[in-house]
């Protein structure tokens, strides 16, 4: 995925959907095309919908399905035009195709599921142990591995290093299964952009932000609703135990978050005069290090310090851009205390009759505006 340029004037151009599968562009079927979304997640990834009304000509054929486009396993791609600017919103394959024949023979429809490249991590089951006492591995040399290798993907610029010294760590399942298990043992992400797979901590510090979601902000604004709310009940520190060097005692550990803060003033309740806000850290395993359960309370941590939660709808030709998951992103026009930098969770993607709208999840874990 090329770098995309935020520094130019906004584009006020109405955005189209730009669908491709195998490299072709499915010109002959747009008429029929009526709804397209994609559901991206920092959790879940992308999975995208088409939606087609399908017609049967005198031949007895049917539009949309006998044109044998969207056939399992086909690679597919799903953009963002904004006039002769064109951003990814997903890449990958084509999952299934659903034919729906009513009673009705004018309410006949096609339904196209697709995901993105994670997809294709998914098809084998491998058993496997990673490294051993003579040769340990580290999660970068796993990743590496997978992800190159196997999976022939690209690795995105800043992934974190994850662990060293690993000792037979058992994969039994996917490459997709394992890697989030990675991933969440060291507190990571795990985010499949394009054909680039990111593999590292939450990136709230990224230098280059996406345009600001501008709120009632006159001419330029692009906003069409926006919620927010901090949540006070969500724990300030994570803790674990470990057995002391003697006895039947523990030794109690606790980690804060780590994460740069998002404002002027941290969402967390230090400040209160309360006793300390800490949740407890299952422990995980008979072997699990002092270093293993750290990372992962880190992870765990950095979670819960996004005490504050926003909500809200883009439109997408007035943003013109694509709000992308995992990044960071500047809001205005909610006021000194709610504005300022939040990071992307989720966003719906969707092309209808209505437009281009993005509805999105934010997270932060400060108040105080820092544009």
């Amino acid at each position: 995925m090329g770098l995309i340029d935020f520094s130019s004037a906004p584009l006020r151009e109405p955005a189209e959907c730009v669908i491709k599968v195998d490299g072709e562009e499915i010109t002959a079927l747009y008429p029929y095309l009526t709804e397209v979304t994609v559901d991206s997640s920092r959790e879940r990834g992308s999975e995208g919908t088409l939606h087609f009304e399908s017609r049967r000509d005198e031949r007895g054929r049917w539009a949309v399905q006998d044109e044998e486009v969207f056939v399992p396993w086909k690679r597919i791609t799903i953009d963002a035009a904004f006039g002769t600017t064109t951003e990814p919103i997903l890449e990958g394959f084509v999952q299934q195709l659903s034919a729906s024949y009513p009673e009705d023979q004018g309410g006949a429809t096609v339904v196209v599921t697709c995901r993105d490249v994670s997809f294709q991590c998914d098809r084998e089951h491998v058993r496997k142990s990673w490294g051993d006492e003579q040769q340990p591995v580290s999660d970068s040399e796993i990743v590496q591995e997978i992800v190159v290798s196997r999976q022939h993907l690209q690795l995105a610029p800043g992934n974190g290093p994850g662990q060293t010294g690993l000792v037979k760590q058992g994969q039994d399942g996917t490459d997709i299964e394992f890697l989030k298990q990675r991933a969440m043992a060291n507190g990571y992400e795990l985010l499949f952009e394009g054909s680039t797979v990111y593999f590292g901590p939450m990136r709230v510090a990224e230098p280059t932000p996406q345009p600001t979601i501008m709120v009632y902000a006159g001419p330029d604004t692009n906003c069409l609703s926006f919620s927010v709310s901090g949540d006070g009940h969500a724990p300030d520190q994570v803790a674990f135990e470990l057995a002391a060097a003697e006895g039947s005692a523990t030794e109690p550990v606790a980690v804060t978050p780590d994460l740069d803060a998002m404002g002027t003033t941290s969402a967390d309740s230090r400040s209160a005069g309360l006793d300390d806000f800490v949740w407890r850290l299952s422990r995980e395993g008979p072997r699990s290090s002092k270093d293993e359960l750290t990372v992962l309370a880190q992870g765990k941590a950095n979670e819960f310090a996004m005490k504050v939660k926003a909500t809200g709808e883009l439109d997408g030709s007035l943003y013109g851009h694509v709000l992308r998951v995992g990044h960071p992103v500047g809001v205005d026009g909610v006021g000194n205390w709610l504005g300022g930098t939040y990071y992307v969770d989720t966003v719906k993607h969707r092309f209808s009759t209505e437009g281009y709208r993005q509805a999105f999840t934010l997270l932060r874990n400060a108040y105080g505006d820092n544009l």
